[in-house]
């Protein structure tokens, strides 16, 4: 009988939680016993867009099917000064299209810059939980730099961890606009993180795929205009244009970084040739100006910011819950360490084990917790990702007839996100029974071993 070895490495990676708890989810009626679970499930735990790709995305897709030629290994050419005119208009980045790289997902060209530096990488927490299974994959020294109060970089505390470090060149992951709190730096904070990365050559990545949808544009600066010299910006068309499964994103090299993108351009060339040319072609539309995105971006954006105010509003008046206040993005990062005692007596020791209980009968709540979010394991925080509704519904309802005022805004809410009013409202209903020792107790399979 043939026996397969696979390499240590990789199988000491665990699949990220959002995507291991989604593949349960979809089995999740089989495995409970109880009626009420015809309901399904209140979806905070997948961060996707709910909207649909734009139309005119869409149809640019339809009219390049045809096109079946490999294209260009750093992208096509047409596509690149398109990115560029995009940055200057939108980041006010003067960015030359030979300093633009496209790739299949920012995902993938994140993996790609980690695999040509050498070198320490900082990551500060709570973190996407994405980057730490790439670190650990390629084998890199790593450090963790975690959050303040403000759930922010201290630059303070940025310089005190570089100077125990031995690399003669570290690498910063950033990640602004931020997943899984929502919040984003200002640039009086970004400036402070560039002065001390310049002191001490440190070169950032800064994963900025949550850009266009910051509720208020003029909040948001790309860090590659603050530290061009040493930043690679990644951006894509996945949360902004709600095309994650295009898998189209692209990075920006620093200045001057000519002999380092040859062998970026010979790394990519070995891994995938190009990305998809009809994918590339269709993805100049969704980077060319129009009005039709310009509504598109101003809608769903605005659609964002209300469910995302709504949802720190009902998560802070539970009591001892702690919400981020989202300013972009469609997460936010609650705290439930009021309730570590609590947690502790009903035998919930760690973050994990809180997942696996809420997402149980009758409370079928789906987060992620604070241990995917490379916080510490018995941190009782979790993300939040306010989009489990309709989104070409909400998209109408909310052209139609804009909600202006507070009132309206709730009614927007609870006509078009249900699911969101009703899942926190069960968030609160779990925390009372976590009070009263009273959680319900079911004897379905545990969703995170089987």
């Amino acid at each position: 009988m043939t026996r397969f070895v696979i390499d240590q490495q990789v199988v000491d990676i665990e699949m990220p939680d959002n995507l291991r708890l989604n593949t349960f989810l979809q089995e999740f009626h089989s495995d409970c016993p109880q009626p009420q679970c015809d309901f399904g499930f209140y979806g905070f735990a997948f961060g996707q867009s709910p909207f649909p790709v734009p139309k005119i995305v869409q149809q640019a897709l339809i009219d390049n099917v045809d096109k079946g030629k490999y294209a260009d290994v750093s992208g096509i050419k047409k596509l690149k000064e398109t990115i560029s005119i995009y940055n200057k208009k939108n980041f006010q980045l003067d960015v030359k299209p030979n300093r633009i790289f496209v790739g299949p997902g920012t995902k993938e060209l994140i993996f790609n810059i980690l695999e040509i530096l050498h070198g320490t990488v900082i990551l500060p927490t709570p973190s996407w939980l994405g980057y730490l299974p790439q670190i650990r994959l390629l084998r890199k020294n790593y450090h963790i730099l975690p959050a303040r109060a403000n759930v922010k970089i201290n630059s303070k505390d940025l310089e005190h961890l570089i100077l125990r470090l031995q690399d003669r060149q570290k690498i910063l992951i950033l990640n602004n606009p931020n997943n899984p709190t929502g919040l984003v730096y200002s640039q009086l904070e970004l400036e402070e993180i560039a002065d001390v990365c310049k002191s001490y050559n440190v070169l950032i990545i800064s994963d900025e795929i949550y850009a266009m949808t910051t509720y208020d544009s003029k909040q948001f600066v790309s860090m590659g205009k603050i530290y061009p010299e040493g930043t690679f910006v990644t951006n894509g068309i996945s949360k902004s244009h709600a095309a994650g499964g295009y898998r189209l994103g692209y990075v920006i090299f620093p200045e001057n970084a000519n002999g380092l993108k040859k062998q970026f351009n010979k790394i990519l060339a070995t891994e995938y040739t190009s990305t998809s040319t009809p994918i590339q072609h269709a993805a100049i539309s969704a980077f060319e100006e129009s009005p039709e995105l310009d509504e598109y971006f101003e809608v769903t954006t605005k659609i964002h910011q209300i469910m995302g105010d709504y949802t720190f509003n009902r998560l802070s008046e539970i009591k001892g819950v702690k919400p981020t206040k989202p300013q972009a993005t469609f997460y936010l990062l609650a705290n439930f360490n009021h309730y570590s005692d609590e947690f502790y007596a009903n035998k919930i020791n760690t973050s994990q084990e809180f997942s696996e209980s809420i997402i149980k009968h009758p409370y079928h709540i789906a987060l992620v917790g604070g241990d995917s979010l490379v916080l510490e394991r018995n941190d009782f925080s979790a993300r939040i990702a306010f989009v489990d509704y309709n989104g070409k519904k909400t998209i109408q309802n909310y052209i139609k007839n804009p909600p202006k005022t507070h009132s309206e805004r709730i009614e927007f809410v609870n006509t078009n996100a249900p699911k969101i009013v009703g899942g926190l409202n069960m968030i609160e209903n779990y925390l009372d029974d976590l009070k009263k020792h009273n959680l319900y107790k079911i004897t379905n399979q545990d969703i995170f071993h089987s």
